[in-house]
């Protein structure tokens, strides 16, 4: 049953919002082909239990890192769905495959997300956005 957000508490900031972020994250993870270790990275490094419980997708409350990390996931993904509207295999297969355009130097997009850090996140959803223009 979906509650309403408590006072002071915006709508991305509910167990509900947590579940529906897991579920998005696991869906696009299998479309793109990540291992284990890679999600547990691109979702800041989590432990094999905090994955697992994740993996789960229970209505959890996410910390704002954990959100704003999925919230760059999901606008590469919608970015790669618009660059590739016609093509939605290459949509999936773009992130594994070499890229010499900066700021990814011959490593594919997803590589390059392996740091770790949001701000590789970042920066690949700002080079989508500007291929789309």
């Amino acid at each position: 049953m979906f509650s309403q957000p408590k006072e002071g508490q915006s709508i991305t900031d509910t167990p509900q919002a947590g579940k529906v972020a897991l579920t998005f994250f696991f869906g696009l993870m299998e479309k793109w082909g990540c291992s284990t270790a890679e999600q547990k990275i691109l979702l800041g490094s989590v432990g094999n239990t905090t994955y697992h419980k994740y993996k789960s997708l229970p209505d959890v409350r996410l910390s704002h890192d954990l959100m704003e990390r999925i919230s760059y996931l999901m606008g590469i993904h919608k970015s790669l769905r618009i660059i590739f509207s016609n093509q939605a295999d290459n949509a999936y297969q773009w992130v594994s495959k070499p890229n010499q355009a900066a700021p990814f130097n011959g490593q594919s997009a997803l590589q390059f997300m392996l740091s770790g850090r949001i701000t590789e996140l970042s920066d690949v959803r700002r080079y989508l956005d500007g291929m789309r223009g």
